[in-house]
């Protein structure tokens, strides 16, 4: 399976291991025939030369035997560029940086957080504050301009250190969204609580709520920011906010963000945990895209942040080709 299709592959086996159609498109690319080559190559010939094409074909994987056919040519030719032309992360940056249906997804997400503030707010019952919890990372914030440094850097699993270097530099952006609803919620009368999990040292904190305050977003103060340096889990912020407030939906990238049952090593064991929880997702939940980091990676590596390493490059491998067709 050609590099590229790696982590789109990952990310969408993960959540839905039933089915996936970039492994059923890439066995309909390795059927193409021999005897079919010279009438497409003719075809595209005004936009790609021969020795271009059979290095997309190369590291696309559309034909073992073509591929093996051509490598020797390519191999000749001193392309300093190979090992980010093969970086498993490229799919999924490429479509969280560029895709419309990226931003569609976060704007449904948003739209379905809206709703449920609404349906609250006309049939409310409780004297308690209503509230929202949500996440920044991926969920609020867009760090997009991140991991494009990364593939730019030729660099292939998340590296921390680079984290903490572009984190005070605020070039994110406002995830799609986000900035319309948490407007929504402050006109409501609705507090939104920001809970996120960082370590950047002893300026951790300001460096967060600098980057509210830089977003403009609402509630950007410190009765609303809580950020655990230590840990990843949420739970003592989403249980002392319920003692206060009636919390009407809670927003994140990471089921993590939602329970703490989901921090678990084991891909099996939190899909069986989200199929139990499917009812809340939409309504107590609100779940938005991240094809690129967060505990479903633990589930894989046994850690969140795993070390860019080729044991671990064969580890992601393996996860990509769960459940994949044998050819027969």
């Amino acid at each position: 399976m050609g590099p590229f299709f790696v982590a789109e592959i990952v990310w969408m086996r993960l959540q839905r291991p039933a089915f996936c159609p970039k492994v059923a498109a890439y066995g309909m690319l390795t059927a193409y025939q021999a005897s079919s080559r010279p009438l497409l190559m003719k075809s595209i010939g005004p936009l790609l030369n021969r020795r271009r094409f059979a290095a997309s074909v190369l590291m696309g994987g559309l034909s073992l035997p073509l591929a093996a056919k051509v490598q020797s040519e390519i191999a000749s030719e001193s392309f300093t560029e190979d090992s980010s032309l093969t970086n498993p992360l490229l799919w999924a940056v490429a479509w969280a940086n560029t895709s419309a249906e990226f931003g569609a997804l976060c704007h449904q997400a948003y739209n379905l957080a809206t709703l449920r503030v609404a349906l609250v707010l006309e049939k409310r019952s409780s004297e308690k504050p209503l509230a929202v919890i949500t996440d920044i990372d991926h969920t609020v914030v867009h760090s997009a301009s991140y991991w494009a440094h990364l593939v730019e850097q030729g660099m292939d699993f998340f590296d921390d250190a680079l984290w903490d270097e572009w984190i005070p530099k605020n070039l994110m952006t406002a995830v799609p969204g986000a900035t319309e609803f948490l407007a929504f919620c402050e006109e409501k009368g609705v507090e939104v609580f920001y809970v996120t999990n960082r370590d950047q040292g002893e300026e951790t904190y300001d460096y967060a709520l600098k980057q509210l305050q830089y977003l403009d977003l609402p509630f950007a103060d410190a009765d609303h920011l809580t950020v655990y340096r230590e840990t990843s889990d949420k739970s003592p912020s989403r249980e002392a906010i319920g003692k206060t407030h009636e919390v009407v939906a809670l927003l994140g990238d990471n089921l993590n963000d939602y329970k703490r049952d989901y921090y678990v090593k084991d891909i099996d064991e939190r899909y069986a945990l989200m199929e139990r929880d499917r009812e809340d997702f939409g309504e107590t939940f609100i779940l938005f895209p991240n094809p690129t980091d967060g505990h479903w990676v633990r589930a894989i590596f046994g850690e969140s942040e795993p070390a860019a390493t080729d044991e671990n490059r064969q580890v992601l491998m393996r996860a990509s080709a769960r459940g994949a067709w044998d050819g027969i």
